[in-house]
């Protein structure tokens, strides 16, 4: 009998982490719903199990180091190792109207939270949970990203990649950037890291504003997070395939 893979998916209380975590719970993964927020995780974890779906709740606030540290002891505790760690929680922070981040206007706290959050949480995250990682006989890594982190997408006048937003997307491009480093310093390793980008998708993140479900952004990171060997790492994916840099 084949022994099962145990995943931690950071902001999986709602929205696109909630369907990570279900549709990884529904390959039969053992999944941790990790979240800040108490009242919520419990839902989802309840709501979750009540479909038949082996889920724990982590507290979990990736920018705090001690609350990182505790999540990772409670991993180890609950199942010893991790297989596959999804980086799925994100801020976009504060916005003007029609989701504009002005650059000429920003205020700098909000690029700091953002910052805090999007890339620095990744980067803690990952670190505590690496050790874990490094029992398993299939690790990966998935950083949860969007299509805004492209510069060359942004930088094309053609394409409609939606408002500026000076703050969030480029927290997004630091995060591919760090996924890269991370692939080069594993490079050799059986640890497969990729970013991912679930589209827009109608969440409370977006004003459930876009054409795609959560089940749909959930998709490409479930397929991530599943990477036979000798899959490909330090790569950006969309659903239609590789997103250039």
């Amino acid at each position: 009998m084949r022994e099962q893979k145990i995943a931690l998916v950071t902001g999986a209380n709602k929205g696109i982490g909630y369907e990570i975590a279900a549709g990884l719970a529904a390959l039969g993964h053992r999944v941790g719903v990790g979240a800040r927020d108490a009242a919520r995780r419990e839902v989802a974890v309840e709501k979750l199990r009540a479909a038949g779906l082996d889920v724990f709740g982590v507290p979990l606030d990736v920018t705090d180091d001690q609350s990182v540290s505790a999540a990772a002891e409670l991993v180890e505790r609950q199942a010893g190792r991790l297989d596959a760690l999804v980086n799925n929680a994100g801020v976009s922070g504060e916005t003007g109207p029609g989701w504009v981040q002005d650059p000429t206007a920003l205020d700098l706290g909000v690029v700091r939270a953002v910052v805090e959050t999007n890339v620095i949480g990744v980067i803690r995250v990952t670190n505590a949970m690496l050790p874990l990682l490094r029992r398993s006989a299939a690790p990966r890594i998935v950083n949860v990203s969007s299509s805004v982190a492209s510069l060359t997408r942004q930088a094309d006048p053609e394409q409609e990649i939606g408002p500026v937003m000076a703050a969030y997307a480029p927290t997004k491009t630091f995060l591919n950037a760090v996924t890269i480093q991370y692939a080069r310093q594993l490079a050799g390793t059986n640890i497969l890291i990729n970013a991912s980008c679930p589209g827009l998708v109608a969440t409370d993140f977006t004003g459930f504003q876009g054409p795609r479900t959560p089940e749909q952004g959930a998709a490409v990171a479930i397929r991530l997070a599943t990477l036979p060997d000798g899959g490909p790492t330090g790569s950006f994916f969309e659903d239609a395939g590789v997103i250039p840099w």
